[in-house]
């Protein structure tokens, strides 16, 4: 054997090692601590009217205030980074399953790579000090982003087809807690009845709340895009906000925040029943 594929069959090895599927447990605590503070923040918008920040940077704004909130920090960072180099072993090497290995899977891991990626890397920022990743971020970056790109040739082609994006993975993500795609996912034959039934409330009622905020955010972009206005495109805070300005009113606020409380239940769940 080349020492090339000797170097490819070693990593190939470590990505199926123990060391990668603990930080994918550790990535999904990471991810739950995340979506259950964010979906906290909006129940109290609903009900209150708070001008609090539903986001990530809100959620990181309420870990560091807690008394053990620089730790805490750190370990919502280091957790999305395995999460996201067990992504990258996905891309890789293929995920786990009869279908892990095909180029579409590991094109959606490798999507996913740089996802969790990027939430890392803002997240340890934060922790070393820079609140510019803070409260109230993603609905300034999405502004300042989609103004970036609607000032370049075809900019509103570009903010169309991001924007497309983003509705599209909230009518998938929904569509797959709906339809319960997660179970081919999960050790399901050796669950327990209980347990099951635990993972499918949390998991339908988690995933269309997930799923609809995407959802929003892509509605937001497109009509960005339409209105040549930055100004239209909203991120995950204002997103969340926007339920409360239908017809049912700040209840289907309530509702989408508590489908995020429970996706961040979901995620708990998946550190112990996720096949990785």
């Amino acid at each position: 054997m080349t020492t090339t594929g000797s170097s490819w069959a070693a990593a190939r090895r470590a990505a199926r090692g123990d060391a990668v599927r603990t930080g994918a447990r550790v990535g999904f605590a990471a991810r739950g601590v995340l979506y259950l503070l964010v979906g906290v923040l909006a129940v109290r918008i609903g009900l209150t009217g708070t001008n609090e920040q539903a986001d990530r940077g809100g959620a990181l704004t309420e870990v560091a205030a807690t008394s053990f909130g620089a730790v805490l920090l750190w370990a919502l960072g280091v957790g999305l980074a395995g999460m996201a180099v067990w992504r990258l072993s996905e891309a890789l090497f293929g995920s786990a399953g009869p279908e892990g290995d095909g180029a579409g899977k590991r094109a959606l891991a490798g999507a996913r790579f740089v996802f969790y990626g990027v939430s890392a890397f803002l997240v340890l920022a934060f922790a070393l000090g820079d609140r510019g990743s803070g409260a109230g971020s993603t609905d300034r970056q999405s502004q300042d982003i989609t103004g970036r790109l609607l000032a370049l040739p075809g900019g509103q082609w570009w903010v169309g087809a991001a924007a497309a994006g983003f509705l599209g993975a909230g009518l998938w993500i929904a569509g797959r807690a709906a339809l319960r795609t997660y179970r081919k996912h999960l050790t399901w034959g050796r669950m327990s009845k209980h347990q099951r039934r635990f993972m499918d409330v949390t998991g339908i009622a988690g995933g269309v709340g997930r799923g609809l905020v995407f959802g929003a955010v892509g509605y937001f972009g497109l009509k960005a895009a339409v209105t040549f206005d930055p100004k239209e495109s909203k991120g995950m805070d204002d997103a969340i906000r926007s339920f409360a300005q239908t017809p049912v009113g700040p209840w289907l606020l309530v509702a989408v925040a508590v489908g995020l409380v429970l996706f961040g239940v979901f995620s708990f769940g998946q550190t112990k029943w996720r096949d990785v």
